[in-house]
């Protein structure tokens, strides 16, 4: 029996989707941190159940006659406290694998964000050290977040950032969702970590040229310096917390912290990703 954690999140709900193309509703179990998501994927049909990270109470309940166990990781300041709560209950239910969504990044103790992130390398020592069996997924940045990089108006300006000529392996969220509901069915990942990027890295030169191939037009990328694009950020009204999370993520970027080239997810889909032309196409042409 397989569980998934946060499956009415985005990468969850893609992992979800997946499974259902080869299993039925009652070979897998899904979870939700409140009881109105409960309720919502009971609707769609799906096995649910309460797992409120905070509350080893519920987890216990919620892992009962599980094998595999997908720990999609949480967005909370008390990540790793919160995982760890999940790794101390699968242990204790007799959960026989546990599949954790990293992060991946060349050095996380030179990141711009490192107190923000580290919380996903702690989590993985601390299931290593837990004696389970595991397989950990470190997942590229989401091509999805470049709606968010770039902003809405990416169609229609330049791209104005300081991401000088760093790369990044992009891979839409719903095919890292595809991609690890295969491994989940499958054998032989036991204790293995993975790097789960994209076919193509990917510089904002690049994506300059692909978002101006598909309008028609010139848009150009700017290397800006980091103090401009704070005091941009703080203009259009973005708080403290944001700022530094943004231009964090860029600086890691202009750092080559995500330029890691692995060929796993290929393996898992049985194809290369999507292409830059399709990305594009798929997140800024509604």
């Amino acid at each position: 029996m397989i569980l998934i954690t946060g499956a009415s999140g985005n990468l969850g709900s893609a992992v979800v989707a997946q499974l259902l193309k080869t299993l039925s509703p009652e070979d897998f179990v899904t979870t939700s941190s409140n009881a109105a998501g409960v309720e919502k994927l009971k609707a769609k049909g799906l096995q649910s159940r309460l797992a409120n990270f905070s509350d080893p109470i519920t987890l216990n309940e919620a892992f009962k006659g599980i094998d595999k166990l997908l720990l999609i990781s949480t967005m909370d300041q008390n990540r790793y406290e919160q995982h760890k709560n999940v790794v101390d209950a699968a242990k204790k239910q007799g959960v026989k694998q546990i599949i954790y969504t990293g992060l991946a990044i060349k050095d996380i103790h030179t990141s711009a964000v490192q107190d923000l992130m580290i919380s996903h390398f702690q989590t993985e020592d601390y299931i290593k050290e837990s004696g389970l069996t595991y397989t950990i997924l470190r997942n590229t940045m989401y091509a999805d977040a470049l709606t968010q990089i770039l902003g809405s108006n990416a169609l229609h300006q330049d791209i104005n950032l300081p991401g000088g000529t760093g790369k990044v392996p992009y891979a839409l969220r719903r095919e890292i969702g595809e991609a690890t509901a295969n491994l989940l069915l499958q054998d032989g990942h036991e204790n293995n970590t993975y790097n789960i990027t994209g076919s193509n890295s990917l510089g904002y030169t690049e994506l300059a040229a692909a978002l101006s191939h598909l309008t028609r037009d010139t848009i150009k990328y700017n290397d800006i310096s980091e103090d401009d694009l704070k005091a941009f950020l703080k203009q259009i009204g973005f708080a403290d917390f944001a700022i530094y999370l943004h231009s964090g993520t860029i600086h890691d970027i202009k750092m080559a912290q995500y330029e890691i080239e692995s060929h796993t997810m290929e393996t898992l889909l049985g194809r290369p990703t999507a292409s830059i032309e399709d990305i594009i196409k798929e997140l800024f042409k509604n």
